[in-house]
């Protein structure tokens, strides 16, 4: 072989070595993009829950949020030895639909812009989710892991390849039940009631428009004290404002009402925890100890495992850490 071939050879190993790395730590769609990369040898040893290895979480964001909320909490368990990797929903994060009119703060424009959110559906989340699964379990054992609105993903996607998890994890997140069988539905219950809204921060008309679209961006001090204590309460200013600043105008209207229950043989099979948030103002602490009773009724010999943040709100503690350390500590389902 000659020195120039050589050269070539092991230039393309080195990117295959790099592109592997890369597709199991990094955030947003990555994963879902390499799965050429030793597919053969994965699929050859069909890897299931128990499977030896480092694990691989999943983090799946919320309502007008994206995966960059939770890098904080990746980056963590990177430390700790783990893959990580931050799982950005459709039209979200890394493939976000900016509004010309929100880049221009034009509120009347704002009002009827339309979004190519409108056309989604919890299923597209959920087939998103579902991919993302698929790769990281043909390397080893898969925890996912939903905040908020991710945890409809979380139960959609539980139901339909329960045999790909290991845990499951909910972080102040909706686990619709058979009560309550949507987001909606959560939110509309008596335990939701106590849960700020803000209605009158909405830009146009929802059934219009196909989304609910916020104005993050705005200088009212009103507006911004209730996106606080909806999702931030007791955060420094500072710190604030950098969520803000990732948060997205719009969320789709139909993904609130998709159904996300989980089945007592599937969902109900997979150990789960739920990260209790006893501060948060979106998913009130009444309401997310009802769904953990509730799915906990569905499945009496496989319990949630309860960890409680008393003084964290809607998203999580300041400092990750304190996420990264329960998630760390889950314990796989084995066999």
């Amino acid at each position: 072989m000659t020195k120039q071939k050589r050269a070539t050879a092991e230039h393309g190993r080195a990117r295959r070595s790099v592109l592997r790395t890369l597709g199991l730590t990094a955030a947003g769609t990555a994963l879902a993009t390499t799965a050429g990369t030793g597919a053969a040898a994965a699929r050859e040893a069909g890897r299931r829950p128990g499977a030896v290895g480092p694990r691989t979480y999943l983090l799946v964001h919320g309502t007008h949020s994206a995966g960059v909320h939770l890098t904080g909490v990746a980056g963590e368990l990177q430390r700790r030895g783990h893959r990580a990797v931050t799982v950005d929903l459709p039209w979200h994060g890394n493939e976000a639909f900016v509004p010309s009119a929100y880049q221009r703060q034009d509120l009347d424009a704002l009002a009827t812009e339309p979004s190519p959110l409108a056309g989604l559906t919890l299923d597209d989340y959920a087939h998103r989710v579902e991919r993302h699964v698929r790769t990281a379990a043909r390397y080893g054992p898969v925890v996912l892991v939903g905040h908020s609105m991710g945890g409809t993903s979380v139960n959609r996607v539980a139901d339909a390849v329960p045999q790909l998890l290991d845990h499951i994890c909910y972080f102040a997140a909706f686990c619709p039940s058979r009560a309550m069988p949507t987001l909606e539905a959560c939110m509309s219950s008596p335990e939701g009631a106590g849960a700020i809204s803000p209605d009158d921060q909405v830009i146009g008309d929802p059934e219009q428009l196909g989304v609910v679209r916020l104005n993050w961006r705005t200088g009212r001090p009103r507006d911004l004290a209730v996106f606080k204590e909806m999702i931030c309460a007791g955060y420094p200013d500072t710190a604030f404002r950098r969520v803000l600043n990732a948060m997205q105008t719009d969320e789709c209207v139909r993904a609130y009402g998709g159904r996300a229950v989980g089945g007592a043989g599937t969902w109900g099979r997979i150990p789960r925890t739920y990260l209790r948030m006893g501060r948060d103002r979106l998913v009130t602490p009444e309401l997310q100890d009802r769904m953990i009773a509730e799915a906990d009724e569905a499945t009496p010999g496989n319990r949630f495992r309860v960890r409680d943040f008393p003084s964290a709100p809607h998203m999580g503690p300041l400092d990750p850490r304190e996420v990264a350390d329960a998630l760390h500590e889950v314990r796989l389902r084995r066999g």
